[in-house]
């Protein structure tokens, strides 16, 4: 499926670290064990690392201000640790690049992702990229905090239905 941002599909300019292999040049992901690698890249070089559910994001802190993205991974759309992750790194390290979602979310999770602080979703589910759309657009409520500056609904609405 093709990297989406908002709702849109979006043109993706991250390369993926291949096993066994020296870096590329230029935007490269690399994972949690080839970090320092990819730390001793110049520094002009857009650095990314994907990291497992299982990490603590806290090991990222000193890397932080190097990197430009975090790929937090979904391995079932019932593995909810990657929402918390996103949210602690948002929330908790006041990261400000890119976290992109992998692995298998589910459209209908994709307004929780943005509320968590996902910027961008590449899934390796094979819906139509119109199903995303759509349910970025159908979704427009939502009872927890976010880390997006929104006006909370969750009270009113309460009251709203049980009239």
């Amino acid at each position: 499926m093709p990297l989406l941002e908002n709702g849109h599909v979006t043109e993706d300019r991250w390369a993926q670290a291949t096993a066994g292999e020296a870096l590329p040049d230029g935007a490269v992901i690399v994972p949690l064990e080839r970090l320092e690698e990819g730390l001793a890249r110049p520094k002009a070089a857009p650095l990314g690392v994907a990291i497992g559910p299982d990490v603590d994001v806290a090991v990222l802190r000193p890397a932080l201000p190097r990197l430009a993205l975090v790929a937090v991974n979904f391995p079932t759309f019932r593995d909810g640790r990657a929402f918390t992750q996103a949210r602690a790194l948002r929330e908790h390290l006041s990261f400000t690049g890119e976290i992109r979602a992998t692995g298998t979310p589910l459209p209908d999770q994709y307004e929780f992702l943005l509320r968590c602080g996902v910027t961008t979703v590449q899934t390796d589910r094979a819906e139509d990229v119109a199903v995303w759309q759509q349910a970025h657009e159908i979704i427009s409520i939502a009872y927890q905090p976010s880390v997006l500056h929104e006006r909370p609904q969750g009270l009113g609405l309460r009251r709203f239905l049980g009239k």
